[in-house]
C-alpha cells in the first residue's frame, strides 16, 4: 500500500434486514470499486437478529472479503451495534451508514474529498425532509428544538449518524467509557474541525 493510499471502514448496524443485505450491497459495489487511492472496508454489525439477516451477512463476507461480520450475542439496540462497529473500524477514516442505505452512498466520495482536504469530521445534512411523512418532519423537528433549547451541547439540525470521521475522532470516541450511548451526542461532543455538507 503506498503512502497516498488511503482507508475507508464504513460501519452498518443490522436488526432483521436479511432482505436488506444484498440491496446493501449492490448501492455500495460500484462505490466500493471506482475510488481511486481508497482501500474499503465494511464491517456489517448483526444486533441479534432473528431472522436470516446473520447467514446473508456471512455468504456476503465470504464473496468479497472487504465485507466483514460482527454477530452481537443478542439485540442490545442500534447504539450498541454502531459503537461495536467503529470500535473495529481500522480505517484511517470511519463512516457509519444505515443498511437501508436512507442516506445515499453517493455522499461518501464528497465526503472523503472534505477530509482529504483537511476536514477531520464530515457532516452529511439533509437539506430537504419534504419527502417523509408528516409526523416524522414535525416529530425530528422538535427533537433538535427541545434538545437544543436544554442542553448546552448543540446537535446540528438534520443531521444523523451518516459522517466521515477521521481516525483521531475515533480514537477519541473509543476513550469515552459511557455504558449508555447517544451516539449523536457523543460525536457532537467530541468536536474537531467540522464540514458540513448538504444532501436532498
Amino acid at each position: 500500500m503506498s503512502d497516498l493510499t488511503k482507508t475507508v471502514s464504513i460501519v452498518a448496524p443490522f436488526f432483521n434486514e436479511g432482505e436488506n443485505v444484498d440491496h446493501f450491497q449492490r448501492g455500495l459495489a460500484s462505490l466500493l470499486d471506482r475510488l481511486p487511492g481508497i482501500v474499503f472496508e465494511v464491517i456489517c454489525v448483526d444486533d441479534g437478529s432473528s431472522d436470516d439477516t446473520l447467514a446473508r451477512l456471512i455468504a456476503l463476507a465470504r464473496r468479497d472479503s472487504r465485507f466483514k461480520v460482527i454477530e452481537l450475542s443478542r439485540n442490545f439496540g442500534k447504539e450498541a451495534a454502531l459503537t461495536a462497529g467503529i470500535d473495529h473500524a481500522t480505517g484511517d477514516a470511519v463512516i457509519p451508514i444505515d443498511a437501508d442505505l436512507q442516506d445515499p452512498p453517493d455522499m461518501i466520495p464528497h465526503m472523503i474529498e472534505a477530509w482529504r482536504n483537511g476536514a477531520e469530521v464530515v457532516l452529511a445534512r439533509r437539506s430537504d425532509r419534504s419527502v417523509d411523512p408528516v409526523m416524522k418532519q414535525q416529530t425530528a423537528a422538535w427533537f433538535y428544538r427541545i434538545h437544543n433549547r436544554l442542553s448546552t451541547l448543540k446537535l446540528p439540525e438534520n443531521v444523523g449518524d451518516f459522517r466521515l470521521m477521521d481516525r483521531i475522532v475515533v480514537d477519541a470516541l473509543k476513550s469515552l467509557t459511557e455504558q449508555q450511548r447517544f451516539m449523536k451526542g457523543l460525536f457532537a461532543w467530541v468536536g474537531f474541525k467540522t464540514v458540513t455538507l448538504d444532501y436532498q
